[in-house]
């Protein structure tokens, strides 16, 4: 599982070491996991290192320092390195090795004349704010088009929310150091990361702020059949879906219910529709007692009525689409056990702001929601959020560009469905959910473009093969 840490998690993790290990070793793990990460994208976008330019835009505090000793690194074994000062003195000791390898610290006039093959950003670490400082954003601009490589996280960045209020460094790469921090997970901060690599520093670190499934995670959490199992004990989940405007979002929802997970799958709708899926699913029924139900995909009309027929029920709640609108009248309340799956667009109307704000800020949103509806929410996106009312929230790393298509979602909703009838709580279910159907969707698009039936075939493979792995 990849673990998220805030600044202050961070610091306190940080100072027993400080107090305990050599000066500077701390910086040294750093740095020189820093220079191995930028020795290899040398390599990966010139073939090799030797005779190679690095640009360091450098400030004065340790991250700067990280730059500078990662520079000394790179300059003992043959790269032509320069420093850019942003801030009124530099790390004493990285300037010291800078320096004494070999390295120059230049005007920016002169750096441009450098013609750099990577810029490495220093410019500020975890503690600094969001936004650059003017010189700091000059130089980004007169360097534009040169690939960065972002020391810790990329400059200006809001470490511990993962928004970008304000101007911010966009990184290829970002090399990142003792563990995940929110921005290199959470959108929009972890676009702007580029792709993340992490330097293990020997952090003892508490709980984490945000977790990331990986599949040893997942394979640990899905429910798998004991040999006195049967399709009742597996779980029954329900599906409310579909109306005449929208008949294949049932069919969708469906497919994701019957992924396997549930040892039974009941629909019900119109009856029209409800003909459609049993064309589609023979192993479907009608009616009866369910463990949960997934409500509101292409519902349409109908939406408000599916929703307040589930919630009688008393058992845990997938609420989708045209479900969610009819919140405020469902007279739903913590013992409803929900999940909410709202896209950016479905979540803004639920806080009554823009869909830009809420991608602006999708994990302070997500939150707000959570905790108004004290239901979980599972926020799809790029970089999926699922967040429980009392403030736990995992990102979903899983996925492909190529998910965003009719009908994935309807996909997504059918499956928590099932693993919530399967016994998943629903904290657990909607990352678990999120994760097999990124995951499958990745398989998908293997083959090129991708629609929502291909991603609901994939599921039953993906499960299989991460269920084997314990």
């Amino acid at each position: 599982m990849r673990r998220a840490h805030t600044v202050e998690q961070v610091r306190a993790a940080e100072q027993p070491l400080l107090e305990t290990q050599p000066h500077g070793a701390l910086m040294a793990r750093a740095a020189t996991g820093l220079a191995v990460a930028v020795t290899a994208e040398l390599h990966r976008r010139r073939g090799a290192t030797y005779g190679a330019r690095v640009l360091l835009l450098v400030g004065p505090g340790n991250n700067g320092g990280d730059a500078l000793h990662a520079g000394a690194w790179l300059a003992r074994r043959g790269v032509a390195v320069r420093a850019v000062a942003l801030g009124p003195a530099l790390h004493p000791e990285g300037l010291a090795a800078f320096t004494g390898a070999g390295g120059r610290v230049v005007a920016l006039a002169e750096a441009l004349r450098f013609h750099a093959d990577l810029v490495l950003d220093g410019i500020v670490g975890i503690g600094g704010s969001p936004g650059l400082r003017p010189d700091a954003a000059a130089a980004l601009e007169a360097l534009s088009g040169v690939p960065v490589v972002a020391v810790d996280l990329p400059s200006g960045v809001d470490v511990d929310t993962g928004e970008t209020p304000l101007p911010h460094v966009e990184a290829a790469l970002t090399v990142t150091f003792g563990t995940h921090k929110v921005a290199t997970l959470v959108d929009p901060a972890a676009r702007a990361c580029g792709r993340v690599e992490l330097v293990d520093i020997g952090l003892e670190l508490p709980a984490p702020a945000l977790e990331a499934l990986e599949a040893y995670d997942v394979a640990r959490l899905l429910p798998v059949p004991g040999a006195t199992a049967h399709k009742y004990t597996r779980g029954v989940v329900g599906v409310r879906a579909g109306s005449s405007t929208y008949p294949g979002a049932a069919l969708l929802c469906v497919a994701g219910a019957s992924s396997g997970m549930a040892g039974m799958v009941r629909f019900v709708g119109p009856d029209a529709v409800a003909d459609r899926v049993r064309g589609h699913f023979p192993e479907v029924v009608g009616p009866g007692r369910v463990q949960a139900w997934a409500v509101g995909s292409g519902g349409d009309a109908d939406a408000e009525a599916m929703l307040r027929d589930a919630l009688a029920d008393d058992v845990p709640v997938v609420v989708d689409a045209d479900a969610l609108a009819h919140l405020h009248h469902s007279g739903s309340t913590p013992r409803h056990r929900m999940v909410l799956t709202p896209h950016a667009g479905e979540l803004a109307a639920l806080v009554g702001e823009s869909r830009e704000e809420v991608e602006a800020a999708p994990l302070r949103h997500a939150r707000r929601i959570a905790g108004h509806w004290q239901a979980v929410v599972l926020l799809k996106g790029a970089r999926t959020l699922v967040v429980h009312p009392d403030g736990r929230a995992r990102v979903n790393t899983t996925g492909t560009p190529w998910l965003a298509t009719a009908g994935s979602g309807d996909v997504l909703t059918g499956l928590v469905g099932s693993l919530l009838a399967s016994g998943l709580d629903p904290f657990d279910a909607a990352s678990v959910g999120a994760w097999l159907h990124g995951e499958a969707g990745s398989r998908a698009a293997e083959s090129g473009p991708v629609v929502a039936t291909t991603i609901a075939r994939h599921l039953t493979g993906i499960i299989g093969e991460v269920t084997h792995r314990m």
